[in-house]
């Protein structure tokens, strides 16, 4: 009997609406299981999901299925990101409320998950523009204003003229805004402040208990809080070469042994001295403009060319008063990092030896590799940034860095100079407080108010929230509730006067700081049960994209201890484990080069293999296309595929399947219809050799063999079960793939000889137990096809809820070892040989090997030493 092909749009639905209504996946908090948090960084509704929303929440999905199989109360949440300034613009674009874009996208998206089959909690799912969640959020902020965890003061940022609202570093573009590509303004405004670096330390240190995070990923927040060890040296400002109170400027070092080889100081366009200066010189003050509107993320002054003017002012040496160093306002130097000043000791530095010259400034050796020839050891177009020996460097010649660093810092340290030490040891950070300040209306609004007579006043907690009002125009630039007619005024609640509220909303960022927690009780009054969030956190996988590595992260660690210092938690990490997956990418196509150059999408095209080699052809029009490298699927090259498409021709499962199954997760996966295909024709071939042979499993009893004609196929079955085990623990999905495409392989012929109805019931009880297990390691990557086939051989229940396999341990043992074979002690070969075989066994197949052979020359070994199961040993 001819067996129907699998049908993904029929089963898929099907057993999606079967879950549902048994509320397979709703997840108890009383449940007394050993709690297992899995989660994947929550999407932003843009609109509709991308392929890289399938590869990661797929991830996910297997993580869940495979820890609730195995025993565990599984907590796996989704919820919507939903702040933020893409649904300003879209308001402004389409003339539709933020409110209104944000939920229909929502809706979009929410059906576009679910039709992906993933076990979801949807009963937990929430937005974070729910008033119900940026109320928690709210009250969280006054919390932390309590516990002196939030400040308020002035600042300077990065203003758009055009969109009215402050920018982050990285969105300034060469010195324009990214997205109204507006000259970029420097202004000074009052902007709230988390005090995130009162946890610098902790926040550093503790990155060293998390070893289930990738390190790469350890290794750039280490770079982001950046630790540094130096001193604090105050150099003499030379009299008459600036109008200045000042007598000195502190610069901070973290190599102080290189002061013999400085050639300049350089300084921030907004040091009081360059400011200084730029009163008394035009240029100065123009340069100290264009530094201002440049970009400062770090990026971008890694990146920009280094430039400086001279301002005049010149500074003594601190430890020669006769020699003398120009001031240069310099564009790579900050104002918030150590004093806003630094020396440049080129020959030690690659920015500084590139400044030095370009504006012909002395380049000095004073450090060389150990063994070095200091007579000849010269620097010139790369700067010897190593450790090593000090040379011309007076007192210090012949010292390590280290030995030089401690001697300077002690002279340093018991030096005058006006009345005070000249140099004191100092501990810096790059971190900075998160100004979480932002110009925007579609935000969670800051719960304070603002009194002439009482000055800023929190919001009682009784009148929480402080909701947004939905009566906003867009019709012009600027922040909507600054120019609300009524939602600003509010009378003050110390002493009743007219008052008004803050119209700065919250960096989004904050919104994605405790989500986490929130997932573990949404319905409460409170932020948090705090019982019930220690039980669950800190989230045992989080899975998402490398490009969150920093902030978010960050972000996340400060707030899960600014929650414990307030009592809503007592935990001290957010994430135990952490996961970063790769991209997805796709080629390339287009028509014509250069500016009229148009991309086409892949849906578009078809591939064609001829003589003429692998060409992309336009579907409608026949033309030859361009094919182009292969990049992440973006828009703007068109080379995007819809997961809807996907799902609609081949199903869920093959999408998911395919992701999981092209190249290690961490890395990026190459879209490709071709690809794709194949994880179809491995679903159908897996249906129809189970189909095929369903009447005849239905029939009898899971019983793996334990000898006989069937033993090879429990054995084959069993030790793929152990190896996925292990690869689904490591997230090692496409290892787990090969595995059941290798045990698929091995089946194919027994699962045939089943269906012929020839085979006695002990094979059949052997391969149906082999099957049970084949569904089983399928269930967390294909759970729909995994149903059809429970259900196809005789199953009752779902397999969503069925136990995960136990493994026969002596059915896993390989039946071959390889002992490694070593002549006079260092090894020259390896030997397969049955795990059995007698030591008399093992002699003879050594001395038959040609190694061996060569090495006896014709005598007979002095010893053969066999450890059992380990090595071999021939001594010659």
């Amino acid at each position: 009997m001819a067996i129907e092909r699998y049908n993904p749009r029929e089963a898929e639905p099907r057993w999606q609406e079967k879950w549902n209504a048994e509320q397979v996946f709703l997840t108890s908090n009383d449940d007394a299981r050993e709690k297992y948090y899995v989660l994947e960084m929550f999407p932003y509704p843009s609109g509709r999901i991308h392929m890289g929303h399938v590869r990661n929440y797929a991830m996910g999905d297997v993580v869940a299925r495979f820890k609730r199989a195995r025993g565990y109360n599984v907590l796996h949440p989704m919820g919507w990101d939903a702040f933020g300034m893409p649904a300003e613009n879209a308001a402004m674009q389409n003339k539709v409320h933020p409110k209104a874009w944000t939920y229909q996208n929502i809706d979009t998206m929410r059906a576009q998950l679910k039709s992906m089959g993933l076990s979801l909690d949807w009963s937990r799912e929430f937005a974070t523009c729910d008033v119900e969640y940026y109320q928690r959020q709210q009250y969280l902020f006054l919390d932390f204003l309590e516990k002196g965890l939030v400040y308020r003061k002035q600042s300077k940022v990065n203003w758009d003229p055009v969109d009215h609202t402050v920018l982050a570093n990285e969105q300034v573009i060469d010195g324009r805004g990214w997205r109204s590509g507006a000259l970029v303004e420097q202004r000074e405004l009052t902007q709230w402040f988390f005090r995130i670096t009162d946890f610098s330390q902790d926040l550093l240190d503790s990155l060293d208990t998390l070893d289930q995070w990738p390190e790469k990923v350890r290794l750039m927040q280490k770079n982001w809080i950046g630790r540094s060890e130096g001193l604090t040296v105050r150099w003499e400002i030379v009299p008459g070469t600036v109008e200045t109170a000042e007598r000195d400027v502190a610069v901070y070092t973290t190599r102080p042994d290189t002061l013999f080889g400085a050639s300049f100081l350089a300084i921030a366009a907004d040091h009081p001295l360059a400011r200084q200066a730029a009163t008394m010189n035009p240029a100065i003050e123009e340069f100290c403009e264009e530094c201002r509107r440049a970009g400062t993320s770090l990026a971008a002054l890694e990146t920009a060319e280094k430039r400086g003017i001279d301002t005049g002012i010149r500074v003594r040496h601190p430890l020669d008063d006769s020699w003398t160093l120009p001031v240069y306002v310099a564009n790579f130097v900050l104002m918030d990092y150590g004093t806003g000043a630094i020396f440049g000791c080129p020959s030690g530095d690659q920015r500084d030896l590139d400044f030095a010259r370009k504006y012909d400034l002395p380049v000095v050796p004073v450090v060389m590799p150990a063994g070095g020839d200091a007579a000849s050891f010269k620097v010139g177009t790369e700067a010897y940034v190593g450790d090593g020996v000090m040379i011309n460097s007076r007192f210090l010649d012949g010292l390590t860095t280290d030995e030089a660093f401690e001697q300077i810092a002690t002279k340093l340290r018991e030096q005058d100079l006006f009345g005070t030490p000249q140099a004191e040891r100092k501990v810096n950070f790059r971190l900075r407080d998160w100004g979480i300040s932002r110009q925007r209306y579609w935000g969670c609004p800051i719960p304070v108010i603002h009194c002439e007579a009482c000055g800023v006043v929190p919001v009682p907690k009784a009148d929480l929230p402080v909701q947004l009002p939905d009566d906003v125009t867009f019709d012009q630039p600027g922040n909507p509730l600054d120019r609300h007619p009524t939602w600003r005024h509010v009378s003050c609640p110390h002493c009743g006067a007219d008052a008004r509220r803050e119209t700065d909303t919250m960096d989004t960022f904050v919104d994605s700081s405790w989500y986490f927690t929130r997932f573990t009780a949404p319905w409460e009054d409170l932020p948090t049960n705090p019982d019930i969030a220690n039980s669950w956190l800190p989230v045992d996988q989080y899975i998402g994209g490398i490009e969150h590595a920093i902030l978010h992260l960050l972000y996340s660690r400060f707030f899960t201890r600014a929650m414990r210092a307030t009592g809503h938690v007592d935990v001290s990490e957010p994430f135990k484990g952490l996961f970063t997956q790769g991209m997805v990418v796709h080629e390339t196509y287009a028509r014509g080069e250069g500016a009229s150059r148009e991309w086409i999408a892949p849906v578009d095209i078809r591939i064609v293999d001829d003589a003429g080699g692998r060409r992309a052809v336009h579907s409608a029009t026949g033309e030859t296309l361009t094919i182009g490298s292969i990049e992440k699927m973006s828009k703007s090259k068109k080379n995007v595929v819809d997961p809807d498409d996907i799902i609609a021709s081949y199903g869920a499962d093959t999408a998911r399947f395919f992701m999981l199954s092209d190249s290690p997760p961490d890395r990026d996966v190459i879209w490709s219809e071709a690809g794709v295909e194949g994880s179809h024709r491995f679903v159908q071939r897996a249906w129809r050799l189970i189909a095929e042979a369903a009447p005849h499993l239905k029939t009898v009893a899971s019983a793996p063999a334990t000898s006989g004609e069937a033993l090879s196929v429990s054995q084959a079955a069993h030790r793929t079960l152990k190896a996925v085990e292990v690869d689904y623990d490591k997230l090692a999905f496409n290892k787990a793939v090969a595995r059941i495409y290798e045990l698929v392989n091995t089946l194919a012929s027994p699962l045939t000889k089943v269906s012929t109805g020839t085979q006695d019931e002990s094979y059949c009880a052997a391969v149906r137990n082999a099957v049970d297990i084949l569904i089983a390691l399928i269930a967390p990557m294909m759970p729909h096809l995994a149903e059809e086939c429970w259900q196809e051989i005789g199953n009752t229940g779902l397999v969503a809820q069925t136990a995960w396999p136990t493994y026969l341990p002596e059915l896993t043992v390989e039946n071959d070892i390889t002992l490694p074979v070593q002549i006079n002690g260092k090894k020259r070969a390896d030997l397969t040989i049955a795990r059995d075989a007698d030591q008399n066994r093992i002699e003879q197949a050594v001395l038959a090997m040609d190694v061996v052979k060569a090495a006896l020359n014709g005598k007979t070994p002095r010893k053969i030493i066999v450890v059992p199961q380990r090595i071999v040993n021939v001594v010659v």
